[in-house]
């Protein structure tokens, strides 16, 4: 899943990027309020964290409502020092999804920032299913059934991607901006090095079950129980 952080303190940007970068995200960074609007009205995003104050024409408060008054959706979580049931009640009021108080745990980071990226209908707590496969984001377990299925990294991100894509149609571009950080050079030969080695873990092993990764040729892939 693919993640701009919007924040002017280069350090504290720098670390959330360095440590969502390890729990599987793809991750960009912009300093500035203008360029952090650009960033999230941009449908290649899943989630926006965003400091309140920044640089710029607007603060954060003013860019979360320009955000929800184009239209976007994109989850947002504040990051500020300012910390009042009323700084948080207009956070809140201006489309923010959640807020969080500087300084903070990383550990409570990632946890809001997963809460945040799961979508109904397809989850429950932390599990993501299709069919009989499972994948909880908390613990980072797969299984297929009863079997136990270990992955990479960079796999568990491009399975959890597609299951949140799952239904419909992704292509070789939208995998890269999705599954990849934005400075990687990615080539689309690469996606189907991946996909293969999704298959071999979560539908070659098991020939009795139907497949549940499909490739539509000149189109791209989709998850489920039926192409």
């Amino acid at each position: 899943m693919r993640i701009v952080v919007v924040e002017d303190e280069v350090k504290i940007a720098q670390a959330i990027k360095r440590g969502l970068e390890l729990k599987g995200y793809a991750v960009d960074v912009v300093y500035d309020a203008d360029s952090g609007l650009a960033h999230a009205v941009d449908p290649d995003y899943d989630l926006v964290i965003l400091d309140r104050m920044l640089p710029g024409s607007m603060d954060g408060t003013e860019l979360c409502r320009r955000v929800r008054a184009e239209g976007g959706s994109v989850p947002i979580l504040m990051l500020t020092a300012r910390g009042t049931l009323g700084d948080k009640v207009e956070g809140l009021n201006s489309g923010a999804d959640d807020y969080l108080v500087k300084p903070f745990s990383f550990d409570e980071l990632t946890a809001r920032v997963k809460a945040l990226l799961r979508r109904p209908p397809h989850h429950v707590g932390t599990a993501m299913k299709v069919g009989d496969l499972s994948v909880d984001t908390a613990t980072y377990k797969v299984k297929r059934g009863e079997q136990d299925i270990k992955l990479s990294s960079k796999e568990f991100s491009l399975l959890e991607y597609l299951l949140h894509s799952q239904g419909r149609v992704v292509t070789k571009d939208m995998i890269i901006t999705h599954v990849w950080d934005g400075d990687a050079l990615v080539l689309p030969n690469t996606v189907e090095v991946y996909i293969g080695y999704l298959r071999n873990k979560i539908d070659r092993p098991f020939p009795e079950r139907p497949p549940l990764i499909h490739t539509l040729r000149g189109f791209g892939y989709k998850l489920g129980e039926q192409a």
